[in-house]
């Protein structure tokens, strides 16, 4: 008998890195051009040429949705040659599409791989999100906290004023109340458009980012992308599954969870150590976009992560557009 491929995390790395440089360099050419699914798709296509190319058993575990949904990259495809060891993959090909589409700040390119059955199976729905950066003790803040208490509760663990914290809130009608609350404490706010994992990243580098909180809903799936990268990085998520129907909750039901006010933790939702990679599309807080220069280089930044060492690598790619004479 044949003995079961190993995840080889550091082999497997570089590779994982060039899945997201592909997805970003496919998408470059739409940043600005107001095509939303163009953008996306372009990045689908690039992601799934190249991860097809690693020597995995994968299966996509979160992805572009169901499989009726879309055509590739769906939950449950299956990528890779089929010859090495069994892995679950969460990807976003164009995590902030609409970024893309209007040329905004902190569009990436994000997926993560870790052995199989390592990854929690999050349903298309919504995900009530508290995260905090490294260096605390493990639950100084909860889900189950009024936000005002969570602003104080950090405060305190800084040794600081909540007028020195800085929340991250995604930009939609139904944080308004929040808003309202984290304000009322004297913290500040930055309110995004799109992209809630890089939200989510930006409370692990707080020095670099300004950010010390991310706080509100968005989808699941990007929850669980959004713990596999804390869980490089450190740092604390927590995440409540949210249900607005039947269908909804049909979707856990099939997705194999039972519990449906179970509050997740980073280590739940990630069970075991993954590697992370991340490439910049349009310029951020974290990772700068993709530069193309009158001579005809095509310049790239990612970021590429292990949890098993805690290893952060960025790593610039140049590569030339044109035929070198």
């Amino acid at each position: 008998m044949s003995t079961p491929s190993i995840f080889d995390d550091r082999m497997l790395s570089l590779g994982l890195a060039r899945v997201a440089e592909q997805a970003a360099i496919a998408s470059a050419k739409l940043i600005g051009r107001g095509d939303e699914k163009a953008a996306d798709q372009a990045a689908v296509n690039a992601m799934r040429t190249e991860l097809n190319k690693l020597d995995i058993k994968g299966v996509v575990v979160i992805g572009e949705g169901e499989r009726d949904e879309a055509p590739m990259l769906y939950i449950g495809e299956e990528v890779g040659t089929g010859n090495g060891p069994g892995v679950d993959i969460a990807l976003d090909p164009l995590e902030g599409t609409t970024l893309t589409a209007k040329d905004m700040p902190n569009a990436l390119t994000v997926i993560s791989m870790g052995p199989r059955g390592s990854m929690l199976h999050a349903p298309d729905v919504y995900m009530e999100k508290l995260a905090i950066g490294p260096g605390y003790p493990e639950g100084i803040v909860s889900l189950d906290m009024p936000p005002a208490t969570r602003v104080s509760a950090l405060a305190t663990a800084k040794g600081c004023l909540p007028s020195d914290i800085t929340v991250c809130i995604l930009e939609r009608p139904r944080h308004e109340d929040l808003i309202d609350e984290v304000r009322a404490t004297g913290a500040a706010i930055r309110l995004i458009t799109d992209g809630d994992v890089a939200g989510v990243m930006h409370c692990a580098e707080p020095h670099l980012t300004g950010i010390d909180m991310y706080m509100g809903s968005g989808g699941a799936p990007e929850g669980v992308l959004a713990a596999s990268a804390l869980k490089c990085m450190g740092g604390q998520i927590q995440g409540k599954l949210l249900f607005r129907n039947d269908d909804e909750r049909g979707r856990a039901a099939k997705a194999g969870i039972t519990d449906l006010d179970k509050i997740y933790t980073r280590d739940e939702m990630v069970t075991e150590d993954v590697i992370f990679a991340a490439t910049g599309v349009t310029s951020g807080s974290l990772l700068p976009g993709i530069k193309r220069d009158e001579v005809g280089w095509l310049t790239t930044e990612t970021l590429l992560m292990r949890s098993k060492t805690g290893s952060v690598r960025r790593m610039t790619y140049r590569n030339p557009t044109k035929p070198r004479g």
